[in-house]
């Protein structure tokens, strides 16, 4: 399974699980642009990476910024694979979500990526490609305090299966990853050890995964391997949706 001569573009990319994609995409020969909302930072990674990555400003949540990635997608020489990572969460009970938080999650997680995709779709149309959007375990259950989240990424699982359907028959095949609890950065700097452990007791396979492992799937749902799988969404969390 290799990239060599493919351009991969993933947006929230300068940590935690984008990174792991990004990094994994580029030991499989990829040429890969990654997306960040810091400049400063997106100009400091630009400096320490090769040639075969590139970094580039994308806000979701502001209109202008979305308009101006997707002018910018259309200058690459090609576009092989997007996966659409970026996105935020807000934790709040129904009955105390304010409209502007409800807004700027659905924008981030929702409509940026539906207006990134429909980019990717046309630049794909005639050639076939691959669209893997990453969602949560929280597309398929529920947890109290989550429902702006909930609806932003089970939306973003049916427009993937929207998409999915529509491209089938460009070979563009599209597909939703679902990550269950992940051992990244944030997780350890949000969780003490003995919340990371409350955390690991309730996964059957007793252990948080890997960024790298959600990375892997992504990988084959990116590659030329996955000749048959569109429209679904895979669920990657050790159990935990099961029990």
């Amino acid at each position: 399974m290799r990239f060599e001569n493919k351009t991969i573009v993933i947006t929230g990319g300068t940590r935690g699980i984008g990174a792991a994609i990004g990094q994994h995409f580029v030991e499989l020969g990829g040429d890969v642009v990654l997306t960040g909302r810091n400049k400063e930072e997106l100009s400091r990674l630009q400096q320490e990476s090769g040639s075969n990555v590139r970094y580039a400003y994308l806000e979701l949540g502001k209109k202008e910024s979305v308009g101006e990635f997707v002018e910018f997608l259309g200058t690459l020489e090609t576009l092989d694979v997007l996966v659409n990572n970026a996105g935020i969460n807000r934790i709040d009970r129904v009955e105390s979500i304010r409209a502007l938080d409800f807004d700027e999650v659905i924008d981030v997680n929702l409509k940026g990526p539906f207006y990134v995709c429909q980019k990717a779709a046309q630049l794909m149309a005639n050639k076939g490609g691959r669209i893997v959007n990453i969602a949560s375990i929280w597309s398929k259950v529920t947890k109290e305090g989550r429902t702006s989240y909930i609806v932003s990424k089970a939306g973003l699982a049916g427009l993937t299966r929207g998409f999915a359907t529509d491209m089938a028959k460009d070979n563009v095949l599209v597909n939703t990853v679902s990550p269950g609890f992940v051992l990244t950065e944030l997780t350890r700097q949000s969780l003490n050890e003995s919340e990371m452990e409350d955390m690991r007791k309730m996964i059957p396979m007793q252990r948080m995964a890997e960024p790298s492992e959600i990375a892997k799937v992504v990988a084959f749902l990116a590659s030329d391997e996955n000749s048959y799988i569109t429209g679904q969404n895979i669920v990657v969390d050790g159990g935990f949706s099961n029990v």
